[in-house]
């Protein structure tokens, strides 16, 4: 009996302390709503190194959040994104020089994911489309 309640013991922190409620729900982030699927691949594909806040770790992994390196060009992170990228970045005045891996998505998830990174944390980076590829 006791492997089993600690067990559930187990289960219940983990489910209860996955989410502290004060994350962006769609209420208040239409953006979550807009763009479901991408921030799904988002979570799944890119919150480890660029955070959930999108604003990555300095000088390790650039920020999403108010780039100016991807907003001045969404077509060149949606083939980063398929491809991978092992240039030099300068992103908001600083200097990164790691590798970014192609992700496993498909090209109809790069842009999903791509649309929902264009547009959230105060992000105005519209959109990208099929021709962007």
């Amino acid at each position: 009996m006791k492997p089993f309640f600690n067990c559930c013991l187990i289960s219940f922190l983990i489910f209860s302390c996955g989410s502290s409620g004060q994350g962006e729900t769609s209420e208040e982030f239409p953006v979550n709503s807009k763009y479901a699927k991408g921030k799904e691949i988002y979570d799944r594909t890119c919150v480890v190194c660029h955070m959930e806040d999108g604003k990555g770790l300095e000088e390790t992994f650039p920020p999403l959040a108010e780039s100016d390196y991807l907003l001045s060009n969404p077509s060149r992170a949606l083939q980063q994104v398929l491809e991978g990228s092992s240039e030099k970045m300068i992103v908001n005045g600083i200097e990164y020089k790691g590798i970014m891996p192609a992700q496993d998505v498909t090209e109809e998830e790069a842009i999903e994911v791509v649309n929902y990174i264009l547009n959230a944390w105060g992000n105005d980076g519209g959109e990208v489309d099929e021709s962007d590829l």
